[in-house]
């Protein structure tokens, strides 16, 4: 029977008041809540794909460590760069034909795992120093121009993850380049500010997907991570009593809960949970910091006790309210 038929039928049905337009629009919303056992057996698949590929590279990797004194430079690079190359050709012919499709996914983790260790392998091989801030330039730099091309053409989101992985890598280790080993830069203020523009970098380009068909799946997880490294490093740069900075001090309690409020205007969960838990984080270090003496303490304790108590009502009535 052939859709036409089927509303035919459907409609003389109707004719003799035997089945109902709430009857027929409740089957419709019933057939497209339910979730079929194909997507579900399909997904259940795909994890044992990433399994599997996470099997093999632990299977090549304990071959290597056991033997690496007997292998030879060309072993070395053939048995890591060369699978990962192997495995990501292998990956783009399984997905030219539709019944082999699935099969790329295990392919295409497989390769991204192997390829950068494979480049540090042949680096290292060729007589660079693969802890040098230069190397990992030209390492990330070669994976994101890999993926990048590779997303252009497939338009796959695991490829689009893993160039923002990569361009990460790359602004990390291009800066370290440029300013890394400078007297008048604290390493770790550096790093805490490298890591605050990620956050941000990370949250806007979530933002920039949460209407695309195919990129919306990427928007929360690059909110919850771009999120919490942007509150991590605010509340770090913050310091502590007595090299304390009053600046990031003073400021950290208005981002926080600026970031709550978005929370709230965008309906994201991830800015209101990690919201919370830093606001409960700098009360605990700001208490520790200034009240930590004498009488001041214990009473510091339980104030800190109900404050947190009404963070965490504030935060479910928010969720239930706006999220639920």
């Amino acid at each position: 029977m052939d859709k036409h038929d089927l509303l035919r039928q459907l409609s003389v049905l109707a004719e003799q008041h035997l089945v109902s337009e709430q009857e027929v629009l409740q089957a419709l919303r019933q057939g497209k809540s339910s979730p079929s056992q194909h997507g579900t057996a399909s997904r259940f698949t795909e994890i044992l794909y990433y399994i599997g590929g996470l099997i093999i590279f632990i299977g090549i990797t304990v071959l290597i460590v056991q033997n690496w004194e007997m292998l030879n430079s060309i072993t070395r690079i053939l048995v890591t760069l060369g699978v990962g190359i192997a495995a990501y050709v292998m990956g783009v012919l399984y997905m030219q034909r539709k019944i082999t499709q699935n099969l790329t996914t295990a392919f295409f983790f497989l390769s991204t795992i192997l390829l950068p260790t494979g480049l540090f392998i042949t680096f290292h091989e060729a007589g660079f120093d693969v802890e040098t801030a230069g190397t990992n330039v030209v390492i990330s730099g070669i994976l994101l121009g890999t993926y990048l091309a590779s997303y252009s053409l497939y338009k796959r989101n695991f490829f689009l993850l893993f160039t923002i992985i990569y361009a990460t890598w790359l602004f990390f280790a291009f800066t370290s380049l440029l300013f890394g080993g400078n007297p008048i830069l604290v390493e770790w203020k550096f790093y805490a500010y490298r890591v605050m523009i990620t956050g941000l970098s990370f949250i806007f380009i979530g933002y920039s997907f949460r209407d695309h068909e195919r990129r919306k799946m990427l928007t929360g997880p690059l909110y919850a991570f771009g999120i919490l490294g942007f509150l991590a490093s605010t509340l770090a740069l913050g310091g502590w009593r007595p090299e304390q900075s009053l600046v990031w001090e003073l400021l950290f309690p208005g981002i926080d809960l600026a970031v709550i409020f978005l929370g709230v205007v965008f309906k994201t969960r991830a800015f209101l949970v990690f919201g919370a838990m830093f606001l409960m984080a700098y009360i605990l270090k700001i208490t520790s910091e200034y009240f930590s003496s004498g009488f001041g303490w214990p009473l510091s304790l339980v104030l800190l006790g109900l404050v947190f108590i009404a963070i965490g009502y504030f935060t479910y009535h928010l969720n239930r309210k706006y999220l639920g």
